[in-house]
């Protein structure tokens, strides 16, 4: 059974081009719900704590400093099947092969600087909402 949340985050990248308000608008066009949300910036230890399971891969230090290099968009959406329906909306990680009218087509200029992150299981979800948000801060 799918869940019905999901976690985003719009990286430093987007932030840095002014792009928090049309990601946001193409994710309420898609029929999400903010449920919680906040501008922030991860530390180098939190972005490492946030992205550990990628830590054995080579690209983990420039993602750890990529995702630390400046402030960030963390917000859980709710929908119907929303971690599969969201992967659709940001699209493929390289944005030169996301299909036209997704996030990362739009938004992003390379596979490093893709604009958003989403989660990819409904576990990881739940692991990533936890990680930015308390119970108090969801609504």
């Amino acid at each position: 059974m799918s869940g019905n949340r999901t976690l985003t985050m719009i990286k430093p990248d987007a932030v840095r081009k002014n792009s928090i308000g049309g990601i946001l608008q193409m994710i309420n066009e898609a029929g999400f719900r903010i449920i919680a949300m906040k501008y922030t910036k991860l530390s180098k230890e939190k972005a490492g704590e946030f992205y550990a399971v990628h830590k054995e891969r080579p690209f983990y230090g420039e993602l750890v400093d990529f995702m630390s290099s400046g402030p960030i968009v963390a917000a859980i959406l709710e929908k119907d099947n929303a971690v599969e329906d969201f992967r659709k909306l940001i699209g493929a990680t390289d944005p030169s092969k996301a299909e036209e009218g997704t996030i990362r087509k739009k938004y992003a200029s390379s596979i490093g600087e893709n604009a958003v992150h989403g989660s990819d299981s409904d576990e990881n979800a739940n692991i990533e909402s936890d990680f930015h948000f308390s119970k108090l801060e969801r609504f």
